[in-house]
């Protein structure tokens, strides 16, 4: 087990990638990290549109687990980037057991974080029968009382963001500030899309950590998933009927579970995951005080190895 002042394993090639043709329309990246033989494991990673970094596959004993991380539709290095025609909760859920099949795998460990938690739990609640358990972070249940705090809640915290992010939208949309954003980012004229993804994923990626980070360049990669993608989820509520997740909670009540949820989170709130930890018997709640959203705040990164750790040493002795 790393030390904990280090958190996270040394940084590990793929030990194989490739493109997997999920409809006519999509085609979604995948790589396999880690040991063959070990522990399976699905990473799910955030946004939605966020897609994968490299630091992902980092959380994982590379000796111990076998690591299928995969970019979901319209993310990442999946095509078409930004795409969501034929991109749904449900559909993200048959690509994620077309990956299962695809490596030949029974059941595996599922890890996300933020909109990867949201999809984690449906994956689960659809098929209970393929997971081990669960480690999630930052909750995100798609409701509307989420999607309003993302959106509006915002200013009680970051007023001078809020402020930069509405300044674009005539007054007479600002009511329906989701809507707003719909509509310019899913424009066919880059010159009104790409202002509009690019201020969604600002006024989101400045609030992520806890403390003030260095500004990161433009990515167009990042920007244009993010924005499309959120937005497009966010509109349909994560395609869930009113308070699905929570609802269905006896399909996988049985299963261990960590969560790990940072104190002042002000993306996804501790409310939210308290309320899933309180539906959900066995789970354990790591709250971390000092820490916001990010993954990879110490504080969360060093609980979210230390959950994977204690799965693995669950699993040999159990």
């Amino acid at each position: 087990m790393p030390e904990l002042s280090t958190s996270l394993f040394p940084p590990i090639q793929p030990l194989r990638h490739g493109m997997l043709a999920v409809d006519e329309l999509h085609t979604i990246y995948w790589e396999e990290v880690g040991n063959p033989d070990g522990i399976p494991v699905i990473f799910l990673h955030g946004g939605p549109g966020a897609g994968l970094s490299p630091q992902h596959r980092r959380f994982f004993d590379p000796q111990h687990y076998r690591v299928i991380l995969f970019d979901q539709r319209g993310a990442g290095k999946s095509t078409p980037l930004g795409e969501v025609r034929n991109n749904t909760t449900q559909l993200l859920i048959a690509d994620i057991e077309r990956l299962r099949d695809m490596f030949g795998i029974e059941q595996w460990l599922v890890f996300g974080g933020s909109w990867g938690s949201t999809l984690a739990l449906a994956y689960g609640q659809a098929h209970p029968e393929r997971c081990l358990g669960f480690v999630l972070r930052g909750i995100f249940l798609c409701t509307q009382l989420e999607v309003d705090w993302f959106l509006d809640g915002a200013q009680w915290f970051h007023p001078e963001l809020y402020e930069e992010f509405v300044a674009p939208i005539p007054a007479e949309e600002r009511m329906d500030l989701l809507q707003a954003y719909v509509k310019r980012i899913g424009s066919d004229d880059p010159e009104v899309f790409w202002p509009a993804a690019r201020a969604w994923s600002r006024f989101e990626g400045r609030r992520v950590f806890l403390m003030p980070q260095p500004e990161e360049p433009p990515s167009d990669t990042l920007d244009l998933g993010v924005g499309r993608l959120e937005t497009h989820y966010m509109a349909n509520l994560g395609f869930f009927e009113d308070n699905q997740l929570l609802r269905d909670m006896d399909r996988i009540a049985h299963l261990p579970a960590t969560i790990v949820q940072g104190r002042y989170d002000v993306i996804c709130p501790p409310y939210v995951a308290w309320r899933l930890h309180r539906s959900w018997p066995g789970s354990v709640l790591n709250l971390i005080p000092d820490a916001g959203h990010a993954a990879m705040e110490t504080g969360i990164s060093r609980a979210l190895v230390n959950a994977t750790e204690q799965f693995r040493q669950n699993r040999r002795f159990g």
